[in-house]
């Protein structure tokens, strides 16, 4: 007994010495700022010849200014020297050259303008170089063509063989669906029409018209791959890993060809991965085709998205760590809630890459209310590492907001913001704001600015593990069971609005109004990574474990059995579930239709099972004050933006006060901490801070944070 003693004194002493060397050694990097943790703009190269001197002379400046080095980005149809030329790469040796000495990090853009997959076409100088050289293998669509038999009897139609995905005839009275592919012989399908009222429907997947890469087919992915990204390590191997740390890709996307993005091998993967053909799903990707509409929908969306994943973005990833980079970037049009005609599965898409993102824009649109969906996606898949990239198309905004944006998307997750941008022609500037020190309007505080954002990533951007009660169902497979091609809306928009769809309204009310900090949960991780443990939901990740006492299921028409039987024993066990305002009534699987609506009427029996009508800051207020379970952390009043992380063995607490007012806000974590207050905008470290006292196994917390003004609090 003594020597287990001895040990446990041992391992706890070791665990102590190890935690002291983790805090110690941030500890010193909040001090002294290495170049590791400086932000990355975005450099556009751009309208313009760009020449070594001038390289050179503006890293030198973009260093002065606190960055960390640059993402170059060519841009523009006057951009010179042609891109993909041994002038360009000359140029961007100078870059090299330059960012060694400076100790600076270069990112390589995969692109001539933007989105990526194109190699010049778009924003650039309107050369699909990619297209060019692979056309077959650029951006699909899927096509539908009906014809109508005028009568029962013998029926001949000539049909395009080239790309036919399906052939199905379907009874709109019935609804009974018939598979002709086997009827149709060189060109032409002949079928014997039963009586009914028959439609025929051939579905092609055809070119799009556009330049883009083929995002679906991984062969597309891998020659794009080597004509941009390969080309850098041709020529400059020896950077790799010391002066390149990382790619970056931008705006890919599923809203082109018309929002019914396809690619040819789509059946044979399919059948490959399910164990039957397609073709008798297809319809439901238009019409409603009676109980299975659910289950098609989902199969064939479902499988899209994953087409998507695993082909440009994790062909990207993959070569990028091949080369000792990491990989990050974004999808575009990220705000559209119904997000199977924009990304298809919006957390899905990131399931591959190292550093899921977001883009945070000018003209309206609304990423923050969507940084914690962004944040989740890297949880669910195990990453700690989460990308912004800010402010661009803004304008010249004010350094509060500046601030406030920077501090609001830190406190939901994101840590690592790329900062939109700096010009090489800053009397060119297409999209305000130039965060340079030639620009006026900054110059005096950009380098400020960076200080405070290396001392935000100096603390955040590791492999700590986010902590929290509260899981929300992401609620995917609603979403897949009620969108079709072809809806009402622009294909830009999604194509089909879902009203019903309260998962955001949800996440926001609970944030930004009561101060509940979230994991939105895949129903894929749900189901394979989740158990229920003592009245706990744990998700058992290696690096992004948790363990949830509350899970909320957002307004939602389909959910799979699995997923719903889960949340039952979790009830069951003690954990909190909460429905919101529209309660599931199909399962992914047709089968599954009728116990699935049973067991939601057994579990709203249970006394730990809820239902809310709204998704209102009033409704969730209520319910969560129903919640027996103590929460980590609880805000008494005036919530503020928190995250809590734990690092090294020890908590670490990031707070926020994006506005103009006063705040001052006290709340209670569970557990007795040591806190020390270290402040990201002037590098102080107060070890004993006031405000903070320990009682009955909690910490009391009181901080009062000036307007614009962060914190962070760290367990000595």
């Amino acid at each position: 007994m003594k020597y287990l003693l001895l040990f446990i004194a041992l391992f706890a002493g070791f665990n102590w010495t190890i935690s002291a060397q983790v805090l110690n050694k941030m500890e010193s990097a909040f001090k002294a700022l290495p170049n590791q943790y400086r932000p990355i703009p975005l450099w556009f190269w751009n309208n313009t010849t760009v020449v070594p001197a001038e390289i050179r002379s503006q890293l030198k400046q973009i260093q002065e200014a606190g960055y960390g080095g640059v993402s170059i980005l060519p841009f523009g149809k006057d951009f010179m020297p042609e891109y993909l030329s041994e002038g360009y790469f000359q140029a961007y040796r100078a870059s090299l050259e330059q960012a060694r000495q400076l100790g600076a990090k270069l990112h390589i853009y995969d692109e001539y303008g933007f989105p990526s997959g194109t190699a010049g076409d778009i924003n650039g100088d309107g050369v699909g170089r990619f297209k060019l050289r692979y056309p077959e293998l650029t951006n699909k669509r899927l096509d539908k063509t009906e014809f109508i038999p005028k009568m029962a009897g013998s029926y001949s139609v000539s049909l395009e063989q080239k790309g036919l995905m399906a052939i199905v005839a379907m009874d709109t009275l019935t609804l009974q669906r018939l598979d002709l592919i086997k009827n149709v012989s060189d060109g032409v399908l002949h079928w014997t029409v039963p009586k009914g009222d028959w439609k025929v429907m051939a579905f092609h997947c055809v070119d799009a018209g556009n330049s883009i890469v083929d995002y679906l087919d991984p062969t597309a992915a891998e020659l794009y791959i080597e004509m941009t990204h390969e080309q850098y390590f041709k020529r400059f191997e020896p950077y790799f890993g010391e002066v390149v740390d990382a790619t970056f890709f931008d705006e890919p996307t599923m809203y082109y060809g018309e929002g019914r993005t396809w690619t040819p091998a789509f059946n044979e993967k399919f059948e490959k991965r399910h164990g039957f053909s397609p073709a008798l799903l297809y319809p439901a990707l238009w019409y409603d085709i009676g109980p299975q509409t659910a289950e098609a929908r989902n199969y064939l969306f479902a499988f899209r998205s994953e087409l998507f994943a695993s082909g440009y973005i994790k062909k990207v990833n993959d070569w990028s760590n091949e080369h000792g980079l990491y990989a990050t970037g974004h999808l575009d049009n990220e705000e559209v809630l119904n997000a199977v005609g924009t990304s298809g599965d919006f957390m899905k898409a990131f399931k591959y890459l190292d550093a899921p993102g977001i883009d945070k824009i000018g003209g309206d649109r609304p990423a923050e209310r969507f940084y914690k969906l962004i944040s989740s996606a890297a949880y669910n898949w195990d990453k700690y590492r989460v990308m912004s990239e800010t402010y661009g198309a803004m304008g010249n905004i004010s350094w509060n907001q500046i601030y406030a944006i920077a501090m609001e998307q830190y406190a939901k997750g994101i840590n690592t913001l790329i900062p939109h941008a700096v010009w090489y022609d800053d009397q060119d500037v297409v999209f305000l704001p130039e965060l340079s020190l030639r620009n006026p309007v900054y110059a005096d505080s950009l380098r400020g600015f960076n200080d405070y954002l290396t001392r935000l990533n100096t603390v955040l951007q590791n492999d700590g593990r986010w902590l929290g009660d509260i899981a929300i169902v992401y609620p995917i497979e609603s979403m897949q069971a009620d969108h079709r091609f072809d809806g009402p809306l622009d294909f830009y928009q999604g194509g089909v609005e879902l009203p019903y769809l309260d998962y955001i309204d949800i996440s926001v009310n609970l944030f930004d109004s009561l101060g509940y900090d979230h994991m939105f949960l895949h129903p894929e991780v749900l189901e394979q990574q989740c158990q229920v443990d003592h009245g706990r939901l744990r998700l058992n990740n290696k690096r992004q474990h948790n363990d949830f006492t509350v899970v909320i299921v957002p307004a939602t028409t389909t959910i799979s059995w699995s997923n719903l039987n889960k949340l039952y024993h979790f009830a069951q066990a003690g954990g909190t579930v909460i429905f919101s305002s529209r309660l599931p009534k199909k399962a992914t699987l047709r089968t599954d239709n009728e116990r699935l609506v049973a067991l939601v009427d057994k579990m709203l029996t249970l006394n730990t099972v809820h239902f809310v009508s709204s998704a209102s800051v009033a409704q969730l207020k209520m319910v969560m004050g129903q919640v027996h379970s103590p929460f980590l952390l609880k805000f008494e009043h005036d919530p503020l933006p928190v995250i809590q992380k734990e690092f090294g063995g020890k908590r670490q607490l990031f707070l926020a006060n994006p506005t103009a007012e006063n705040k001052t806000a006290t709340f209670v974590l569970q557990g007795e901490f040591a806190l020390s207050s270290w402040d990201p905008h002037t590098g102080e470290i107060i070890q004993e801070p006031r405000g903070i006292s320990w009682g009955g196994k909690t910490t009391r917390v009181q901080v009062e944070l000036a307007p614009f003004k962060s914190l962070f609090l760290i367990e000595k």
